[in-house]
């Protein structure tokens, strides 16, 4: 056995284990989603952003976009509609969604029934684009076992995330849920993804933050 398997077993045995069929799912309550969302929050599955705007969901698109301030704070928002262990992750694209990072680092674990999610890298502190990491983290106790379940949809999972100083015409911020003891998707991983569209204007009466991309003559 490898040291890398050695320690994958023993991460998972060290954990309780949780009901592991169930998938999570949680909707984008502030700020506004890009795409229409039911009563779940589906579409989410599809990284980065939940659907294919070119595709099938090219028909339930908002069009919202929220306008804010460069350096202050944005109010973040997520009910989750059916509850899975784990936490939450945001961050910000200027141009492009390609500039999004991927889905966390996951050790996982194989069982009889495939295989599945242990933990997932968390930031800290947060590198750019990321600008918050391990938000919200509910994971059982020690002691709990597989009964441990709280009744949904819970309670929403609210805070505010300080915005970088910068100006872009339409950014965009994901905010995905990681999954702890959850079997592989196909798509999606072990994460569930959506994401607001943003107009970002820079305040300027403070310095711009460095280490964002800039907004073009283009933007």
């Amino acid at each position: 056995m490898t040291l890398s398997v050695r320690i994958l077993v023993a991460l998972a045995i060290a954990l309780p284990m949780l009901p592991a069929d169930v998938d999570a799912h949680f909707i984008l309550v502030e700020p506004a989603s890009w795409i229409v969302e039911n009563e779940l929050g589906d579409p989410q599955k599809v990284g980065p952003c939940g659907g294919d705007p070119g595709g099938e969901n090219a028909d339930v698109l908002t069009g919202a976009v929220t306008e804010v301030v460069g350096g202050s704070d944005l109010h973040l928002k997520m009910q989750e509609t059916i509850f899975h262990s784990g936490h939450y992750r945001v961050a910000l694209a200027v141009h492009s969604r390609n500039e999004l990072p991927p889905d966390p680092i996951t050790f996982e674990k194989y069982t009889d029934r495939g295989l599945f999610s242990v933990w997932g890298a968390i930031q800290s502190p947060p590198q750019i684009p990321v600008l918050a990491d391990g938000l919200f983290r509910h994971y059982p106790e020690e002691g709990q076992t597989a009964s441990f379940r709280p009744e949904t949809p819970m309670p929403p999972w609210e805070t505010d995330i300080e915005l970088p100083n910068i100006t872009c015409e339409r950014c965009t911020l994901q905010v995905i849920q990681f999954m702890a003891d959850h079997r592989y998707n196909q798509p999606g991983g072990y994460s569930y993804h959506h994401c607001a569209d943003l107009k970002i204007t820079a305040d300027p009466s403070k310095p711009i933050d460095e280490g964002w991309p800039t907004a073009s003559s283009d933007d």
